[in-house]
């Protein structure tokens, strides 16, 4: 079972479970990390300073989609 999300998941790469960047946490809200499937240069900025930010192309990440957590990224279960 993965550590519970926080907000220190903010900026960190979300991998599948071969290990290809599938996108970046944009915020974390009600304990559901937020993935940016396609960040720009400007929202790495932004999630590097900490500042969360969403929008209608971010998608919520079910907690029982995560395989773990670390400190440099999220890596999903495989199967998904």
């Amino acid at each position: 079972m993965p550590s519970k999300v926080s907000e220190d998941e903010v900026g960190k790469d979300v991998v599948d479970a071969q290990g290809d960047q599938v996108g970046i946490v944009s915020a974390v809200k009600h304990g559901t990390a937020h993935v940016d499937p396609e960040p720009g240069i400007t929202d790495k900025i932004r999630t590097t300073l900490g500042w969360e930010d969403t929008d209608e192309e971010d998608y919520p990440l079910q907690e029982e989609a995560i395989d773990t957590i670390t400190d440099d990224e999220i890596r999903l279960e495989s199967g998904l």
